[in-house]
């Protein structure tokens, strides 16, 4: 796995800030109706072929995370199971369940936002994506993790 940190946005390459902006924009869909906000953009080729919010409330269904959308809707457009010519873009950390579910899809790539200490997969086990799944991390990270603590502050009052 190759990671890397960016100092600024200038050295974002122009098509990871894209997709990660449109990440943010299903993030904030999950934010104004009250889900945790996190959104994932699936592209393949050039072409988005995914897309999901957190759907938890709204579906109470606690697997119904971003990215377990954004596969299922990746895997109806493709045809297939198997993402491998495929990127996953998620403004936070993959929780376990989603790194799995990445695992199993054979994602070519991982990219993300916000890091999340607490449930992210790398605090639990870092080698639970597929071996050849390359996994880059910080892109867009403070405004990803901006909106994340905007909800939790509203929650909390």
């Amino acid at each position: 796995m190759s990671y890397y940190n960016f100092s600024g946005e200038n050295d974002l390459p122009k098509e990871d800030e894209h997709y990660m902006r449109l990440a943010l924009q299903e993030a904030q869909i999950a934010f104004d109706h009250d889900e945790v906000p996190i959104g994932a953009v699936i592209v393949c080729k050039g072409r988005i072929v995914g897309r999901g919010h957190n759907l938890t409330e709204q579906l109470n269904d606690v697997t119904a995370h971003a990215e377990m959308q954004a596969f299922t809707a990746a895997s109806l457009t493709l045809g297939g199971k198997y993402l491998k010519d495929c990127t996953l873009y998620v403004t936070v950390e993959p929780c376990v369940m989603c790194a799995g579910a990445a695992y199993w899809t054979q994602i070519s790539r991982l990219v993300y936002g916000a890091s999340e200490e607490k449930r992210g997969f790398t605090s639990r086990n870092a080698n639970l994506l597929h071996p050849k799944t390359v996994t880059e991390k910080g892109v867009l990270a403070e405004e990803c993790a901006a909106l994340m603590k905007r909800f939790f502050k509203n929650k909390r009052g």
